[in-house]
């Protein structure tokens, strides 16, 4: 058993940093699912576009995903409607929709060998409570015009619908990486930001970046006033298990999120929990409970692995800019792990952006949208949850994560230093591994 991401294996050697100083029109920092989908809408442009990412592409969130192409995301559609409307539900089912069509256009265009896969997907309950809200989120689902079955399993409602993709998400960014590749920097951590006349001097190390804009596509967007983001999402991480398995043709999800499965060729995948980043600390337990948990399903996981997502106060993504009329610095975040279709979308929009062109979605998922009046009680949660976690990171943490000041947790599992406020990563020695920080941990 390894404690690896299923997509890891045989990375690419092919990496190239950044060794000079650029002036571009567009720096893209962050190479995941957002970063090269972007880079990618942008490669016939007239503008001049980099991309740089800290370590290499796809070592971050997006390298860690289940890779489900799916427009049911558990009871986001009943959540819009009760936070927004029946209109706002809708408009985000479309861009879902959308987005899976780009995903299927770029992979069809491109001709990507990513084991693409359409499956049936199941939406059920895990516990007696969410019966109705699962049948009530099918009811939503068909009066948008989804074609759903209800079928029953014991005395659970299961919804069951179509069109539901899966892949292999590091084969697919791989080929976006040799589309892209001329203009890509691995290994090129951005350690400064500052704001000038012609838009944003960017630094590395070793190297300076003069860009006329900048699109943070990173998993938590570091330099950008550093507590706003607390207020707008939150840090949960899951575990996820591949186990050699007998191939089947479905992918499901439960309606709380705590529970998914897929399969990829020979692997089943499955994912175990859902929690907010400061609960559950004993990492070695966590594994032990998914390992337990698999055994008990005639599985023997052969991967394991963590992943970590961003949460938004309304279940739809934060795309756009930052400020109201600042259109030089934009931003990506807040999947609330669908990230394969809401970083592609993402890619869209951005892209637009910069090249002064309006999409559907601009207002959909305006990071400015958020305001007390409508998302106060989840300001507050976040709020809470936030302060929750630096006050347990300094009862039970040492040494000082240099990004907001939380205490670092040991895990013994990776052999890392671990934040459990926002999830920067630093290795046995103080090393940045990963995550928001800029800086290795002072030790």
């Amino acid at each position: 058993m390894k404690y690896q991401s299923l997509w890891a294996l045989n990375p690419e050697e092919d990496i190239r940093k950044l060794e000079k100083d650029l002036d571009v029109d567009v720096l893209i920092i962050g190479g995941g699912i957002t970063g090269l989908t972007t880079l990618y809408f942008l490669r016939n442009s007239n503008l001049k576009v980099a991309l740089v990412e800290a370590n290499t592409i796809g070592s971050g969130s997006s390298g860690y995903t289940t890779g489900k192409i799916s427009y049911v995301q558990e009871l986001v559609y009943q959540k819009l409607n009760k936070m927004y409307d029946f209109e706002t539900a809708k408009k985000y089912l479309d861009s879902q929709l959308a987005a899976r069509d780009m995903l299927l256009d770029i992979i069809k265009k491109e001709n990507i060998a990513c084991d693409l896969e359409k499956v049936d997907y199941y939406l059920g309950a895990r516990n007696d409570k969410d019966i109705l809200k699962v049948e009530k989120e099918g009811q939503l689902l068909k009066k948008m015009g989804i074609e759903v079955k209800d079928i029953q399993l014991g005395k659970h409602s299961v919804l069951v619908v179509k069109d539901i993709y899966v892949f292999h998400i590091m084969k697919y960014l791989r080929a976006l990486k040799k589309i892209g590749n001329k203009n890509i920097y691995e290994k090129t951590k951005i350690i400064k930001l500052q704001k000038e006349d012609y838009g944003y001097l960017v630094e590395s190390a070793s190297n300076k970046i003069k860009a006329k804009k900048v699109i943070v596509t990173c998993h938590y967007p570091f330099f950008l006033k550093p507590y706003w983001m607390p207020f707008k999402v939150r840090c949960e991480k899951s575990y996820i298990a591949a186990s050699k398995s007998k191939k089947q043709k479905w992918s499901m999800n439960t309606s709380d999120g705590m529970y998914s499965a897929r399969y990829q060729q020979d692997y089943m995948i499955n994912l175990l929990g859902s929690y907010y980043i400061s609960n559950k600390l004993n990492e070695r337990e966590n594994y032990q409970v998914v390992t337990k948990f698999n055994k008990e399903l005639g599985l023997r996981p052969d991967y394991l692995w963590q992943n970590d997502d961003m949460m938004s106060v309304d279940g739809m993504p934060y795309i756009g800019k930052m400020e109201k009329d600042n259109d030089k610095l934009l931003i990506a975040t807040g999947y609330n792990t669908w990230g394969m279709t809401n970083g592609t979308l993402a890619g869209y929009v951005l892209s637009e952006m910069v090249m002064g062109r309006t999409t559907d979605y601009d207002r959909l998922f305006d990071p400015l949208r958020v305001s007390f009046y409508r998302h106060g009680k989840e300001l507050l949660l976040n709020s809470f949850l936030n302060m929750q976690g630096f006050i347990i990171s300094k009862i039970k943490g040492k040494h000082r994560c240099p990004h907001m000041g939380c205490s670092l947790i040991y895990n013994p599992v990776s052999n890392t230093w671990d934040c459990p406020c926002h999830a920067s990563k630093f290795s046995r020695e103080g090393k940045w591994v990963k995550g928001p920080s800029d800086k290795d941990m002072d030790v």
